[in-house]
């Protein structure tokens, strides 16, 4: 496999929203990681000739350097006393987020919205298929935690709810 065939499987990869790929031959192993945080770091790429012995010629891959630490590390720790009063709708599934049922229609919720038990409050797209997001709680939008027309992942925080 040469370069180029190489960077078109990480573009395919990181466009495609997948957290890890294997590619193996009879003549090498390349895994492709890629961070499933929101947060946007480096993707990790290994290749491996089968074997398991690295030929003479080819260097072994520098480390990738360690992300910084955030600067408002103070402000983070006191953001999760102040939401833990809030219940989180998480996406049940994969897929990319749309706030309202098409484009030229309002969301089905803002924030500062009462919210039912029951109520349709996303769909989420998954392999061509529009899936209504019902609420299992009863209470108050806080905040919408993913961006319109944007992809999710199962158990990825959706809304804030306030309950009381």
């Amino acid at each position: 496999m040469d370069l180029t065939q190489i960077q078109s499987l990480i573009r395919f990869v990181s466009k495609s929203g997948a957290s890890e790929v294997e590619l193996e031959t009879k003549e090498f192993k390349i895994i492709i990681k890629t961070p499933s945080s929101v947060a946007k770091q480096e993707t990790v790429i290994q290749q491996v000739p089968m074997g398991g012995v690295m030929p003479q010629n080819v260097a072994p891959a520098p480390a990738a350097p360690a992300p910084a630490a955030p600067a408002a590390a103070p402000a983070a720790a006191e953001k999760p006393a102040e939401e833990d009063k809030y219940i989180t709708i998480k996406s049940p599934m994969i897929g990319t987020f749309y706030r309202s049922s098409s484009p030229d229609k309002p969301p089905f919720f803002n924030v500062g919205d009462n919210v039912n038990s029951g109520d349709t409050v996303c769909i989420i797209e998954a392999m061509k298929l529009f899936n209504e997001i019902e609420s299992e709680i009863s209470g108050k939008i806080v905040k919408v935690l993913v961006e319109d027309s944007t992809p999710v992942e199962y158990d990825q925080p959706l809304f804030l709810v306030d309950p009381s």
